[in-house]
């Protein structure tokens, strides 16, 4: 089973576009920093319309940097020892 932490701080790769009509690749634009929180906006890819938007709050961003730092210095298994 999966933990919560995995899907805690995920971005949209893509979204319904109500002007294109269809699920759409979107990319992630920052409007805004302030100091407890950023937001971001989701543009189509194909027409530019904002799709959707998104929060990140500091404390979001601080479990997300642990979360990096502790999957960076786990130990990688040796490769005679894999399957």
């Amino acid at each position: 089973m999966a933990s919560m932490q995995q899907f805690e701080n995920f971005t949209a790769s893509s979204l319904y576009c109500e002007k294109c009509k269809a699920a759409m690749p979107v990319r992630e634009r920052l409007l805004l920093v302030l100091p407890d929180r950023e937001l971001y906006d989701y543009l189509c890819t194909e027409c530019g319309s904002s799709v959707g938007s998104r929060e990140v709050t500091a404390g979001d961003k601080l479990m997300a940097q642990a979360s990096a730092a502790r999957r960076a210095r786990r130990p990688l298994a040796p490769l005679d020892l894999l399957p």
